[in-house]
């Protein structure tokens, strides 16, 4: 059986079906108790399964990550959520101290299979602690799995993947597409792997990497350019960490020229990561500079500037009919 969901009712799906498959998985955060999180991802849960599985906590996110560590070395894989990813940063503590050194720390003897879940990137006109994109900002710590998706049917899986997963994913969600579209996905539980890519589209004269909230604009630019005869390779990165980094590598092997677009500022982002794979593993391959469209150095602007900030379809197109005319 089937629903026709938005990302946010996949998600919400996901966690009804783990709380229901699995009584050691708690869901807790800042709102997500009585009003279901301040999007309504956990809405009804704490109706479904009591106050004990599914409760509010303080405005302390050093507490909510410090207690889940607690909770998931003594047996249980709890889910909490940060009401915006840039509320993350006084569990930024927590988080690289314990969470994702404690397989390491402890040699083996305790793993944390525990999910931290944040609203991320900008476009619903917020200020700036609510509009950030911080992917590489944890991708860069070791013992940390970050995952972004893209679409309902991904945002399920994903996050099913995710609370199974024996050790700590941070699962950032593109909250300016939470509502944007719909998708049929099943009922039932069922799992994307993590560290894999998707290709959506097969092309041969450019690559282009995105991830969240980025794709559509992709999809989107991608009709831009199909009518002046460009065909462009899509592929959504969906896990930061660990990165599939075949996936793009095999790409541009077959396309000579590779894209990459993201909302994150520029300087030291995941593009530049990839940017700088492609240059060690398909360098040969390559038919013009490898480019990156992405936000800019600056703090998220205030509701009148995200326009502009943010990648538009219009900027994607036009920087893809660059790097092919190159």
């Amino acid at each position: 059986m089937a629903n026709t969901l938005s990302i946010i009712q996949a998600i919400n799906q996901a966690l009804m079906n783990e709380m229901k498959n699995d009584d050691t998985v708690v869901v807790y955060g800042e709102d997500v108790g009585i009003e279901g999180g301040v999007f309504r991802a956990s809405v009804d849960l704490q109706k479904t399964f009591g106050k004990e599985r599914a409760f509010d906590t303080p405005l302390a996110e050093s507490a909510i990550v410090g207690t889940a560590v607690g909770m998931a070395i003594n047996g249980l894989k709890p889910v909490v959520e940060m009401q915006f990813s840039g509320f993350s940063y006084p569990g930024f503590n927590q988080i690289i101290s314990h969470v994702a050194r404690m397989r390491n720390r402890s040699r083996g003897q305790y793993n944390l299979p525990m999910v931290i879940r944040a609203p991320y990137g900008g476009g619903i006109r917020a200020l700036e602690h609510h509009s950030e994109s911080t992917e590489a900002l944890y991708a860069q710590i070791p013992g940390l799995k970050v995952v972004i998706p893209s679409t309902p049917y991904d945002a399920k899986g994903l996050l099913i993947a995710a609370i199974r997963d024996p050790d700590p994913v941070l699962f950032w969600e593109p909250k300016r597409i939470y509502r944007a579209f719909k998708q049929e996905i099943p009922e039932e539980a069922y799992e994307i792997p993590l560290g894999k890519a998707k290709v959506i589209q097969e092309g041969d004269d450019i690559t282009v990497v995105a991830w969240g909230a980025m794709v559509p604009d992709v999809q989107k630019a991608i009709k831009i350019v199909e009518e002046k005869g460009i065909s462009a390779e899509v592929i959504d990165l969906r896990t930061i960490a660990p990165m599939d980094r075949e996936s793009f590598i095999e790409s541009v092997k077959k396309t000579g020229r590779i894209l990459v677009v993201h909302e994150a500022p520029k300087t030291l982002g995941v593009g530049a990561e990839i940017i700088s794979i492609v240059n060690e593993k398909a360098f040969l391959y390559l038919e013009a500079p490898p480019t990156r469209l992405t936000g800019f150095d600056t703090t998220f602007p205030l509701p009148r500037g995200e326009k502009h900030y943010i990648p538009s379809p219009e900027r994607i197109a036009k920087t893809i009919l660059d790097v092919v005319s190159y």
